[in-house]
């Protein structure tokens, strides 16, 4: 047989693989009693790209309830976000506290 190689009868098997969507994780602010309303507003805004006024809305929710949710994301995404909003918070030096838990 000539010009038959071993690859010409090579067969793939097409197999059904689901992707499974990631997990994914809240990003929620805490209150304390220390941290400025305005500062928790800038974080809101440079961090989540939140506008003026859901940054507010957060903020108070922040204020009034204990927590706010910031925002959703993938796993390493919201871990980041948690380093970056406790980094600002530790240069300044307030107590601002962030968490993340999966959804």
């Amino acid at each position: 047989m000539a010009g038959k190689s071993d690859t010409d009868s090579l067969v793939l098997n097409k197999t059904n693989t689901e992707i499974k969507p990631p997990d994914m994780y809240r990003v929620v602010l805490l209150n304390d009693h220390y941290t400025p309303m305005d500062f928790v507003v800038d974080v809101l805004r440079t961090v989540f790209h939140k506008n003026p006024v859901e940054a507010t809305k957060i903020m108070l929710e922040v204020h009034k309830k204990g927590r706010g949710l910031a925002g959703v994301y993938i796993h390493d995404i919201a871990a980041t976000k948690v380093q970056q909003v406790e980094g600002l918070a530790k240069i300044e030096e307030y107590p601002l506290k962030c968490t993340m838990e999966r959804t």
